[in-house]
């Protein structure tokens, strides 16, 4: 057992060595840094050349208008086994990413918040799903009867949800659910009420969503009934 132990302890520094070094392979190229809802972004390239005291990055010429605290980023590096951080010329932390899920890391900028680093092909393509997203919906049962009309607005009222708004005359199902908010998660719509309930949607395609789990009486989401 002691044998076993001690093989083990001497193979688990060279595992963390390969998952920092195989972060900083990962790490090199196009990222899209940003406040979590969005609205102010900049882009970020890292570059595997060696620059002082860490590897060399480019910001594009808008960041440091988007956001301020940028100026003061000069390299990049990873620190521990999985933080990823943008520093200044003396080596100091300007943020630290850590990743939430995959190819997204969240960073914390005490007194400013919580920001956002993701793939930038990644960034973009979720922007745009959430730009189809926005309007105006009807839900109907699968007899095609509508029950609900909906508006899913680009409102952020925190934790990455928006506000819907439900039209007049909605089917007592509906109604008593009462969803104000929505957000796209892991290729899923969601409805969530105010007392914490959610309902998830899942595309059959790009202009309809059906109500998971399935039922013999599905609830369908369709664009701009």
């Amino acid at each position: 057992m002691l044998a076993a132990l001690l093989v083990l302890a001497a193979a688990s520094p060279a595992r963390s060595q390969q998952d920092a070094s195989t972060l900083k392979k990962d790490m090199i190229g196009q990222w899209e840094l940003a406040t979590t809802d969005r609205s102010k972004t900049c882009v970020v390239t890292l570059r595997q050349e060696p620059a002082p005291q860490g590897l060399k990055l480019e910001l594009e010429p808008g960041c440091a208008a988007a956001l301020p605290f940028t100026k003061s980023i000069t390299a990049w590096n990873i620190k521990g086994l999985d933080i990823v951080r943008l520093q200044d010329a003396a080596a100091e932390s300007v943020i630290d990413f850590t990743e939430v899920e995959a190819g997204i890391f969240e960073g914390l900028r005490q007194g400013e918040g919580v920001y956002i680093l993701q793939n930038l092909a990644a960034a973009r393509s979720l922007a745009k799903s959430m730009d189809q997203m926005i309007g105006d919906w009807s839900m109907v049962r699968g007899n095609g009867q509508a029950i609900c009309g909906l508006t899913l607005t680009n409102t952020e009222v925190g934790q990455d949800n928006f506000q819907v708004f439900l039209k007049p005359k909605c089917d007592p199902v509906v109604a008593a659910f009462a969803p104000t908010q929505w957000r796209l998660d892991h290729g899923q719509m969601l409805l969530m009420s105010q007392s914490g309930e959610t309902w998830q949607f899942e595309a059959d395609d790009n202009a309809q969503w059906r109500k998971v789990p399935d039922s013999a009486d599905p609830l369908i989401m369709l664009r701009g009934q």
